[in-house]
């Protein structure tokens, strides 16, 4: 049985820089996706918006799965890394808003926000979270917990 190659779809803040976009399609391919396409998000937010710098839409779960397999030697280092670099990218205007890497699943659009300095174990659970148990998101690792959850979820019941 073969496997449908990954596909994302990166949609970037206006103010990511074009070696930026290039970085981070050349470490999606690294993490195992084979097709990457690049858009712009238009210039407005609002202020009560999720500050995401870089928002990627692909299938998650077999992206997920995949950063814990053999095929992606080192995936959960390459994705804390790839964080890292958008954040530090990011920090150096001192007015400058939180820069966050949100993966969004592109068929039920569940996101994952990952933020900086994340623990090894959140990507360590990460690859191993079965993310039918969510509906709304998105979800955020409680570092005092040590797991993922969705509030929302939560607070729906």
């Amino acid at each position: 049985m073969t496997e449908t190659p990954l596909r994302a779809e990166l949609l970037l803040a206006q103010d990511v820089s074009e070696g930026l976009e290039q970085e981070l399609t050349a470490r999606f391919r690294e993490l195992g996706v084979r097709s990457v396409r690049v858009r712009r998000a238009l210039g407005h937010r609002g202020p009560n918006e999720l500050q995401w710098l870089v928002l990627t839409a692909l299938p998650l779960q077999a992206f997920l799965s995949g950063l814990g397999s053999e095929a992606v030697k080192d995936g959960y280092r390459l994705l804390k890394e790839l964080v890292g670099r958008i954040v530090r990218r990011r920090s150096t205007a001192a007015d400058a808003a939180p820069s966050l890497l949100v993966l969004q699943d592109e068929r039920s659009g569940l996101r994952i926000v990952l933020e900086p300095d994340l623990p090894q174990e959140a990507y360590e659970e990460l690859t191993a979270l079965d993310l039918t148990r969510f509906s709304v998101g998105p979800l955020h690792y409680d570092r005092a917990r040590a797991r993922w959850r969705s509030e929302l979820d939560e607070a729906a019941g």
